[in-house]
């Protein structure tokens, strides 16, 4: 199947509904080990000047998940923002912004994943250097995810753990919502798409 590298044209015709389909067929593909064959020295050559993605994704650093393989996207097709436990910042919002507004992307997904490092940390409440005030900002998800009476609310319970990052998906959408009038009035005017997805790292599948 020949493949095709976003150009200004292109990305101008594709809708934030087409951005997320386009991503859903490409994990099909993975799921299927049917992967696109892509020259991707001639990508090079395309991309050179200009880049012209029509997705964003917030994921996990996570090693288990290479958001371009996962999506079986290719060089210049969508931007990939990367961060333990998927969290928001002023520096990744503007990064979105810049996508959406200056680069045309289409649709920003924020994506999840199960049994999170990020996730467990948090929820065991772990505390080293840098990562403790980082590991805090999941600490809104966990207060918000119900557990029944005696069940352990810790990285021992894995349902537990991936219903927070679950959780944490939908509290960084509403915070993107909320922290960026850009990307509230561009969602609002239909401009762009912002949805949530988990990743399932025994699968490979991604459900939006």
């Amino acid at each position: 199947m020949k493949t095709l590298t976003q150009t200004e044209r292109t990305q101008a015709k594709i809708t934030p509904e087409k951005a997320i389909e386009l991503l859903k067929n490409g994990n099909k593909r993975f799921l299927e080990n049917k992967l696109l064959h892509r020259d991707y020295h001639q990508q090079l050559d395309v991309t050179a000047d200009a880049q012209y993605p029509f997705a964003a994704v917030l994921s996990c650093i996570d090693s288990r998940i290479p958001v371009e393989v996962v999506f079986d996207q290719g060089i210049g097709d969508m931007f990939s923002v990367r961060i333990a436990g998927n969290i928001l910042n002023d520096d990744i919002l503007g990064s979105l912004e810049f996508a959406c507004k200056l680069s045309g992307t289409k649709a920003i997904v924020v994506m999840g994943h199960t049994s999170c490092g990020a996730v467990k940390g948090a929820c065991d409440d772990a505390k080293l250097g840098n990562l403790t005030q980082m590991l805090d900002k999941i600490k809104p998800a966990i207060e918000q995810t119900a557990t029944e009476d005696g069940e352990a609310r810790n990285s021992g319970n894995i349902e537990f753990v991936n219903n927070v990052a679950s959780k944490n998906v939908e509290l960084t959408i509403e915070n993107i919502k909320s922290q960026s009038t850009v990307l509230k009035e561009m969602a609002d005017n239909g401009e762009i798409a912002i949805v949530g997805a988990m990743y399932d790292v025994k699968t490979g599948l991604i459900t939006f």
